[in-house]
Order: structure tokens, then sequence, then C-alpha cells
């Protein structure tokens, strides 16, 4: 047997050498490598991307690395998860064709994906910060959402199946370790890699690193995290995970990826909206950004009322698992009980939505990772005003999700807090 292939990362300079002679690519880019142009593009935490075009065509190349790009070799991660990112993206296209880019090629022991070069397309979250907004964003993220969470469930997966793939996911822990502690637990005391907004913020932050019921709630939050694996999650469903045009989306990167609770991806997503509401007070330099404010808390709603109606779609549809069986509820003529139980299980998602919800924008502004929201707001006092009205808005809706029932009255509070001058 042939030793493993020993782990070296790519370079702009040695990537058409090393993969000049791969089908996949040649088929794409043609066979002259001279005429290749590579570009590495990875602004992310974590991993290489490179953009290869050639007279032919445009690929992406994304490499992991075995240690936290963001940080550096002090923080090593393994390479396994481009296997598990591989994997999640082939799953999440077949259970929504066309939602995530084509998968071209995988190299399990160089960590290498090659996928489909998205253009014109752009993230969704500089789209936001340049006072963007896209149409049916709210639509298809609410549909993508919903057929991912139903069609990888119980719900509706053969009970083999569905044990398989939870335990193909479950190797992922170093990735689950990452979430465990930098969203659930870091923010909430000093952690060494935790920043925030200083000194504006202190004393806000000293506030709720002392608020027993938030941190409660945040372990609550974790604990779900962590023991129910209900469903196939992204794992890291964020506005820069999402690439746009006017009239296409395409989900990117769940190398995050894990078996986990229903109301997670919604949750990560959401709260990634109502950050990006809170945060253009400060991006409105070239002026008004109140109608996007509107349209963003539109979007909330779009993707809640898809999410539920495509799901209900679904039970009634598709309901073939081993979960709320048709044979004791539809085959026995008893309709309502069958409602009654999907009232149940959308319930329980959307209190555990709003709880992850609340904990992720909580994170992205007190913990390690942030959004470039509120980075991009120079201005440190604009900055810490719209921080802070998103963190006591995340404190309420975690805090308060079980006696929470109404979008409405949510995005009325979240438009309120934005209008509160902050000291």
């Amino acid at each position: 047997m042939d030793a493993p292939e020993k782990f070296v990362a790519l370079t702009p300079e040695t990537l058409p050498k090393r993969l000049g002679d791969l089908p996949a690519l040649t088929h794409r880019l043609g066979g002259d490598v001279s005429r290749w142009q590579v570009r590495e593009v990875g602004d992310g935490n974590l991993n290489l991307v490179f953009i290869v075009e050639s007279p032919h065509g445009a690929l992406i190349v994304k490499q992991a690395l075995p240690y936290v790009r963001l940080v550096g070799e002090s923080w090593p991660l393994p390479l396994k998860r481009s296997y598990f990112e591989y994997h999640a993206l082939t799953r999440l296209a077949a259970s929504d064709p066309g939602i995530v880019p084509v998968v071209h090629h995988f190299d399990e022991q160089q960590a290498i994906i090659v996928m489909d070069y998205l253009t014109p397309h752009v993230i969704l979250r500089r789209a936001l910060i340049e006072g963007r907004a896209l149409p049916d964003l709210g639509v298809v993220m609410g549909r993508y959402l919903a057929r991912t969470a139903f069609r990888n469930s119980d719900l509706c997966m053969k009970t083999r199946d569905k044990k398989q793939a939870v335990a193909l996911f479950a190797d992922n822990v170093e990735l689950c370790d990452i979430t465990e502690n930098l969203v659930f637990s870091d923010p909430y005391f000093a952690a060494p890699m935790n920043r925030h907004t200083a000194p504006q913020l202190d004393g806000l932050v000293a506030i709720l690193r002392a608020d027993r019921d938030l941190k409660v709630s945040a372990q609550q939050m974790k604990h779900k995290f962590s023991a129910q694996s209900e469903t196939l999650c992204h794992g890291d469903l964020h506005t820069g995970s999402i690439m746009v045009t006017e009239t296409d989306i395409k989900v990117i990167d769940p190398e995050f990826v894990f078996y986990g609770p229903f109301g997670f991806d919604i949750g990560m997503l959401l709260a990634n909206y109502w950050m990006s509401f809170f945060s253009q007070r400060g991006h409105e330099a070239g002026g008004s950004r109140e109608m996007l404010r509107r349209e963003l808390l539109d979007i909330i709603v779009d993707t809640w009322k898809t999410f539920s109606a495509t799901f209900t779609a679904l039970w009634h549809s598709e309901r073939r698992g081993i979960l709320y069986q048709s044979n004791l509820f539809e085959a026995q003529g008893d309709g309502l009980a069958s409602d009654q139980a999907l009232h149940h299980v959308l319930h329980g998602i959307w209190v555990d939505m709003l709880g992850f919800a609340g904990i992720e924008i909580h994170r992205r502004i007190l913990g390690l990772a942030h959004n470039a929201d509120f980075e991009k707001i120079d201005n440190p006092d604009v900055r810490a005003a719209c921080e802070a009205r998103a963190l006591k808005f995340g404190r309420h809706i975690t805090v308060n999700r079980d006696a929470l029932d109404d979008l409405a009255v949510i995005n009325a509070l979240a438009a309120r807090l934005d209008q509160d001058v902050v000291t």
C-alpha cells in the first residue's frame, strides 16, 4: 500500500503544476496551465481559497489548513474538516437542488475541494454593508432552511440512513468544539481571545457577564446544540456564507456541519440579519438607510414565514420517517392530531431559533470572530452604539424566548431599540 501523500499547502505559483493534470480542472480551464491565472482570495478565518481563471473558464479551489488561519499554527485544526464540508455540500445539493456550488473534484488527503466559481456573485454581507437588499432572499433562504432541515431528519429519512449520517458527521469534533466554546461560553466571561469595542462597551459587557438569567439561557442553548441531533446543520450560516446576485442565491462554506437542533441554522441566519439591521446607522455617510432597515425586517419575516410554510408542506407530503408516523394520525382519519403535532414541532423550532439568534448576536460582538457589519464602522463611538442596541436585543430574545410568539412584536422591539440614544 502506498504511503499517504504528505499535505502541502497550495500557493498561486504551485497550484497549476500540482492540479494541472486533473480532468476536472482541464475540462473547464484547458490543458495549457501557462494560461491559468491564480489568485488567493481567502478572507475567512480558516482556509485558503483560490480563483483559477483561463480563457476557457474559471473555478474555485478551496484548501483547508492544519490550523486556524485567523490565529496561526498555535491553534491546530484537522484537515478532515474538508471531508465533512464535501459531504455536506453533496447532501445540501440533494435536499435543495441548485442552492450550493457544484463540486467538481475532492482530494481528501490534500483537503482540496474544487467547485464552481460564482460570478458575478458577491458575499451577501458585503451587499448589505453597501446598502443593497436582495429580492426574494427571505423566500429562497426560508425554503432552503426548511428543505434541508426536514429532508435530513427522522421526519423524512430512513432510520438507518439517518443514524449513519449522524455517525458520519459526529466526527467533526474540533469544529463543534469551536462553536461550543466561542459561541456559547466565551462571550460571558473574560476569555483570553475575546475582544469588544472598549472602553465604550465595558459597562454593558460587565452587566451581561453578571446576568444570571442570560448565562443560564446560553448554557441551555449549548445543551441543545450538543445533545439534539435532529437534522443536518450547515453550522455556520451567516451573511458571509451566502453569495448573491439579483437573480441567484448560493450557500457556501458548510465546514462546521453537524447534526443538531432544527432551530440552529435559522437562528444563526436571522441573528445576522438583525445585526445588519442594527449596524445600518453606522453606514449612513452616503445617505439614510431607513428603507434598507425596513427591508431587512421584512426579510426576517419572509424567511420564517417561508420556512414554516415549506416545512408544513413537507410534513404533509414527505413525512415518511419514524417520527409522527402517518399511521398514527392521517391513516386513522385524524388530520387534526397531525396538525397539532406539527404545531408542537414548529413551536419548538421557533423557541430554539430565538435562543440561538440572541447568543449569535452576543458572540459576534463580544467574542473572537466579529462581523464586518459592525467592524466596518470606523467611528468607535458610533460602532459601540450600534453594538449596544444589538446586545440588548440579543439578551431580550434569548432570555424571553419562551414568552415571545409574534415576529412583528420582536421586530417592533428591534425598531424601538434602533431609535434609542445609547449612553
